[in-house]
């Protein structure tokens, strides 16, 4: 993971999330220690769900599920200086994301994803530009965003784009820097 964090840093990639699902605190802190020292100012680094680690890890900021603690008690833990994004999957949750304390509001999946086992029903690149319509805040598009398709994405109102399989799996054997330096081109 610390090689692959240090591949995209040096490819040009500006934030990344650290998510560890299944790890126990110790190691989330370890792991998150080590990619702020490898990383260290090259890209900002987001950790999930935990603000306490955030913090203990010295990232820039915390990203929010639906499920985890709220905006607003998270702003009072990390401090102003610190971003929060907050995940949401349909206009309700963004409308409610875009009225908090959040600095970027995540939406998706807007395409299928194998990401996770148990994916949200997809937003769509309609659902997107409704959404776009009624959210001021940074969209940061995730699910399912590829090379092939986040044009279309960035044309439909987000703001950037959140992307795990396409650079994790790639094609045709190319490198990270290879895929990375796709995207950017894609997306100028």
């Amino acid at each position: 993971m610390i090689q692959f964090a240090r591949e995209l840093a040096s490819a040009g990639v500006t934030l990344l999330q650290y998510r560890n699902k299944s790890g126990s605190t110790r190691e989330i802190l370890s792991a998150g220690r080590e990619l702020k020292r490898t990383i260290g100012s090259r890209a900002r680094l987001i950790m999930n769900d935990r603000a306490d680690l955030c913090l203990a890890a010295g990232f820039d900021g915390v990203h929010l599920g639906q499920d985890d603690a709220s905006t607003e008690g998270t702003r009072r833990a990390i401090g102003s200086e610190r971003l929060i994004g907050r995940s949401t999957h349909n206009l309700e949750q963004a409308l409610a994301a875009e009225r908090s304390e959040a600095d970027y509001v995540a939406i998706g999946p807007i395409f299928a994803t194998r990401s996770k086992a148990t994916p949200d029903p997809t937003v769509s690149i309609a659902g997107l530009k409704e959404i776009r319509t009624h959210v001021t805040k940074p969209l940061i598009a995730i699910g399912g965003i590829t090379r092939e398709n986040c044009a279309d994405v960035i044309a439909a109102g987000a703001d950037s784009v959140a992307v795990i399989s396409d650079l994790v799996g790639g094609s045709g054997g190319d490198s990270v820097a290879k895929r990375v330096e796709e995207f950017f081109r894609r997306l100028e």
